[in-house]
């Protein structure tokens, strides 16, 4: 077995090779056949979140290392615990990574992804799919993904589940008049896509570079917007008609987050999904006097990737475009990914 483990925060990954771990209980051991790359792993390569105002979230003491990164996995079953049950070692099956403690009222709830005691996410906490194998403790954290290509499904693991979640926080109100959708990466196109399955009525999408605004008019936007233009608010009114009633921010900066806000109907909410940090200054009367708020917004639950792959196998979850590296060239697809260079998303094939 190959992994490209994580020794040291902002360094290279390292190759080691080892034996592949022998499954005990309930746990399923597959060979890896696509895993997706995620902005979130480039968070944990650096070490930190960046809280704004110079203050950091960092990963050290709470992130084990070495670790072997990797959340967007497709595998292939090559054997079993004892106590797993029969098992179809045939099929390729996308794993839920968000696991949890399954005690506290979070994963009691079968939110294993807002897990407040012990999280068990692959990738952070259990070693991921950065490698040619990787370790489940349950098969019910595996969904069969029929004659789905894994490329095209690993990243429903977390961005398609993330953005799915992100979507349906927006309520009925999605399928009333567009919305508006902040950043135009893997998650964002993938949520056009998304809105459409959703019977949703479209969305405007801003971004900062020229060519994922082309990908976003080409996967169905409305409108697309420079973020940088200093009449960002009024090109957004103008495209939509009206004030959206949801700004869905796949960004996370403190300009993506107040124009979200800015542009928001009375009654609205701006659903923050990105992490790439900093913080923001809002006037306190504008919550009660606009009805506004804001949504943070993990991932997604398992019921709702089960949902989202059932979609994808009824050909309703449209493909994004996809840049496969194979494995061994994981940093430098991690440093393309940290300085925006990638389009759509990422992913690695041993």
């Amino acid at each position: 077995m190959k992994s490209y483990q994580l020794t040291a925060f902002g360094a290279p990954l390292e190759a080691r090779d080892g034996e592949a771990p022998e499954p005990k209980g309930t746990e399923v051991l597959l060979e890896v056949r696509a895993a997706g790359m995620c902005h979130s792993d480039v968070h944990v390569w650096e070490g930190y979140y960046d809280l704004g105002g110079g203050k950091q979230s960092k990963m050290e003491g709470r992130i084990p290392l070495p670790q072997t990164m990797g959340h967007e996995t497709v595998g292939q079953i090559v054997a079993s615990g004892p106590e797993a049950g029969g098992l179809d070692n045939t099929k390729n099956y996308l794993i839920y990574p968000w696991i949890g403690c399954g005690e506290c009222l979070a994963c009691r709830r079968s939110e294993e992804n807002m897990c407040t005691r012990m999280p068990r996410y692959l990738g952070f906490f259990r070693a991921g799919g950065y490698s040619t194998h990787i370790l489940v403790p349950h098969p019910r954290y595996l969904i069969d993904i029929g004659d789905l290509s894994p490329r095209q499904v690993a990243p429903l693991a977390c961005a398609g589940v993330t953005t799915f979640s992100a979507l349906k926080k927006v309520g009925p109100a999605i399928t009333e008049a567009p919305i508006l959708i902040l950043g135009a990466g893997g998650l964002g196109l993938m949520a056009l896509g998304l809105l459409k399955a959703l019977g949703g009525k479209g969305a405007a999408v801003v971004d900062i570079d020229p060519v994922k605004r082309e990908a976003a008019m080409k996967a169905g936007a409305i409108a697309v917007i420079d973020g940088r233009a200093d009449d960002a608010a009024k090109q957004v009114l103008k495209a939509l008609g009206e004030p959206p009633i949801a700004a869905i921010d796949f960004v996370g900066t403190p300009d993506t987050v107040t124009l979200g806000m800015t542009v928001l109907a009375k009654g609205g909410n701006c659903i923050v999904v990105g992490l790439h940090g900093g913080e923001v200054t809002l006037p306190i009367p504008s919550f009660p006097l606009r009805v506004v708020g804001i949504v943070g917004s993990f991932v997604g639950n398992l019921a709702e990737l089960n949902e989202l792959v059932d979609l994808a196998k009824a050909g309703k979850v449209p493909s994004i475009p996809i840049e496969e590296r194979p494995l061994d060239q994981v940093d430098a697809l991690l440093t393309d990914l940290r300085h925006g260079k990638v389009v759509g998303r990422g992913v690695l094939v041993p």
